[in-house]
């Protein structure tokens, strides 16, 4: 049994991991002979998707920055928690590099028999009768246009600024995210002396780099900055795919879903979507039934709502919080700060971050 993978990035290249744990041929297709990550792309990790991933997929303990707290500020509260995250007895959440996992998972997989990744040329479609199931990752691809173009899609009119500051040692295991009159501004600490930045900002208030630059250091007050990094920026968008799959041919990563990064929560919902893919794939296996189309309808039955609920989710946050910028009134603000507080609330707000929805 032979599997495709289109598309040489993060999710593609930990599916392919996870699949050929189970002793399954993967080739990853590729336009381009070298994928640059982004220097500054850090993701945050939920503590039940890094049991997930050490165990399934491989050990990434020794690239994690464990958090044991994530607090969040608002402009309209000043200096007061709107709420606050916290697990006493181990990580509530886990910070890594987009760019380090990459290059581990990308070593670890050109050492593997199971494991090939082929540059193919555009427009050719000859691979597609020699694989049994085709998973792609490639809002590029040909195929992408073909089958997958009706989606569910937003746009924020925002862009994402990242970078990564340097600063003097500090025990630095508590995130902060501030919901600021222009948009999120989070800061996930990945070492003592250093930690990632995400400022979402609307469109018609891009700042300069200069000006990015003051705004970190005005609410990363507690942090005794020695440098800024350089600034990168990417546009916001939430999307959802209508339909996951086309025959053996099934839509992955970032194609199915794209959401907001103030919950920190994309590349979580693409984990736990290979999960329930290995599932479905292993049971399949474990009876001896070959893989064809049907893993691909029960994927989407299992996953389809489950994804687009909480996308809205995110997306609800999101238009709260903006809306709260706008107000003067501290009524929202003081709302959510009673809810936070309540604990049966905080322990639903854990979860859901930490498992998703309907688990």
């Amino acid at each position: 049994m032979r599997i495709c993978i289109l598309g040489d990035n993060l999710s593609a290249t930990v599916l392919a991991k996870a699949l050929i744990n189970q002793k399954l041929y993967v080739d990853i297709l590729t336009k381009k002979k070298q994928n640059i990550i982004n220097q500054s792309r850090t993701i945050g990790i939920s503590k039940s998707n890094v049991d997930f991933f050490n165990n399934n997929i491989i050990n990434i303990n020794k690239f994690l920055w464990h958090l044991k707290k994530i607090e969040i500020f608002t402009d309209n509260l000043k200096n007061e928690k709107i709420l606050n995250f916290q697990n006493d007895k181990k990580q509530i959440f886990s910070i890594i590099k987009n760019k380090e996992l990459y290059e581990f998972l990308e070593k670890n997989l050109l050492k593997n028999k199971f494991f090939k990744k082929k540059l193919y040329k555009k427009k050719d479609l000859s691979f597609l009768e020699k694989y049994d199931l085709i998973i792609n990752c490639d809002f590029s691809h040909e195929l992408t246009n073909k089958y997958f173009s009706k989606k569910i899609s937003k746009k924020y009119n925002s862009f994402a600024y990242t970078t990564i500051i340097e600063h003097k040692k500090i025990e630095n295991n508590i995130a902060t995210q501030f919901f600021t009159k222009n948009g999120p501004l989070a800061f996930l600490p990945i070492a003592s002396n250093k930690t990632s930045i995400v400022y979402s900002v609307n469109s018609s208030k891009v700042k300069k780099d200069e000006n990015i630059k003051k705004l970190i250091e005005l609410y990363g007050f507690k942090y005794k900055i020695i440098k800024i990094n350089k600034i990168e920026i990417f546009e916001l968008q939430s999307l959802n795919l209508r339909k996951y799959y086309h025959k053996n041919i099934l839509a992955f990563g970032d194609m199915l879903h794209k959401i907001h990064p103030l919950a920190g929560q994309g590349f979580n919902m693409t984990l736990r979507d290979i999960e329930i893919l290995l599932n479905i794939i292993k049971s399949r296996l474990d009876l001896g039934l070959q893989i064809d189309n049907s893993i691909n309808e029960d994927f989407e039955k299992k996953l389809k709502y489950k994804n687009l609920i909480f996308s809205s989710g995110v997306d609800f946050i999101h238009e709260f919080f903006n809306l709260e910028g706008k107000v003067t009134n501290k009524f929202l603000s003081k709302s959510i700060q009673f809810l936070g507080k309540n604990p049966s609330m905080n322990r639903i707000f854990i979860k859901i971050a930490d498992k998703g929805i309907l688990s």
